[in-house]
């Protein structure tokens, strides 16, 4: 009989030891709980801090819960980060991958837990862990790039001056792959000649390029999206040339913080009479050279339609829907469904309706607006 008693003292015990458990769990452990992990790669640049303040508006009104996470341009502190989250329940993974191939090692530990990835506006390469990606169209990004080069150079054998973003960003190769696919032809008839990469001369009579030959190019034109770097690539490039490689040139330079950085070099050169620059991303500072005639164009991506769609595939996740999507891109693995969202070419033109009229900016952030 007493067996029975301890026997029954004991299932008693831990009845309610299992109940206090599960009311435990259900308040402060869904507390804990984030149904969305986003990992940026950096806060030194201020649209990934845009963003930050984007995806908690995005969520602001819903039932979901996010966090935020920084990796500051290293891929082990990425992959800390995705392992934080992931051991906050999370159900869905946004990532913008600080090195396409790198990241797949932190993606893949998501997918063992279920866990859907998207990746943000840079493609994650060389694994099957990816189910989404929402991306402007790059290819479509240097395209403009180019374009716009080609529109406003006048005469023949106007010197080129190539830039590139990092060889371990994706979009560096499809801004690249679309810039030369428009530019290329030009190159062949002779309305630009090749200033600055011995790799792009060697294969100026191909409008398509494997993936090694723009390797090669990168290589000698990259400027790591650093500011610095692309300086002193511009330095060195003008030491290096000709006077007949100066005078009238056009450069393509990646985004706005290379394009500013190389700008500068360029209207320093006593030998550089005039000079038309690339961008991309719509930087407050960049639109402001813009304004000041100091670069001449910038392709502005609407990060707020890019944080809307991605949101939108994130929620048609949680909320069990199948997202919509409008292409795919191989990753070297798989190819991944995408989300593609357009871009828009601004110069001085169209600054004011562009980015003022619609809201992206404030006319009174600067400085010399018609």
């Amino acid at each position: 009989m007493k067996r029975w008693k301890s026997i029954s003292l004991l299932l008693v015990v831990m009845l309610i030891a299992a109940l206090m458990g599960a009311c435990s769990n259900s308040t402060g452990g869904s507390s804990n709980k984030i149904s969305v992990g986003i990992v940026l790669p950096t806060k030194d640049e201020p649209r990934w801090v845009q963003d930050e303040q984007r995806f908690k508006d995005a969520l602001k009104d819903s039932e979901y819960t996010t966090e935020i996470l920084f990796s500051q341009g290293s891929s082990a502190k990425e992959k800390e980060n995705v392992e934080t989250l992931i051991n906050k329940g999370i159900d869905v993974l946004i990532i913008t991958p600080q090195d396409g191939a790198a990241a797949a090692a932190a993606v893949e530990a998501a997918k063992k837990d279920d866990i859907k990835v998207i990746s943000y506006d840079r493609l994650i390469t060389d694994t099957d862990a990816v189910d989404y990606y929402v991306t402007f169209d790059s290819v479509a990004v240097g395209a403009a790039q180019g374009q716009y080069l080609i529109d406003h150079s006048e005469g023949k054998e106007v010197p080129l001056y190539l830039y590139a973003g990092a060889a371990s960003d994706n979009n560096a190769f499809l801004f690249f792959e679309g810039a030369w696919s428009v530019l290329q032809p030009k190159i062949a008839d002779g309305t630009f000649k090749i200033a600055n990469s011995s790799e792009a001369e060697k294969v100026k009579d191909k409008q398509e390029l494997s993936r090694d030959e723009m390797s090669k190019i990168l290589g000698q034109v990259t400027t790591n999206w650093d500011p610095n770097e692309a300086k002193n690539k511009a330095q060195t490039h003008l030491t290096a040339v000709d006077t007949e490689m100066k005078g009238d040139v056009a450069v393509l330079a990646p985004n706005d913080g290379t394009a500013r950085a190389i700008a500068d070099v360029f209207a320093s050169d006593g030998d550089i009479s005039s000079y038309f620059v690339t961008g991309q991303d719509a930087e407050k500072a960049s639109i402001q050279y813009v304004i000041d005639g100091k670069q001449s164009m910038t392709v502005f991506k609407d990060v707020r339609t890019l944080v809307t769609d991605v949101m939108g595939i994130a929620i048609d996740i949680l909320d069990g829907k199948t997202p919509e999507t409008t292409g795919s891109y191989d990753n070297g693995e798989i190819d991944v469904k995408a989300k593609q969202t357009d871009v828009i070419v601004v110069d001085k033109d169209n600054v004011q309706k562009e980015l003022i009229d619609s809201d992206y900016y404030e006319a009174s952030e600067f400085t010399g607006l018609k």
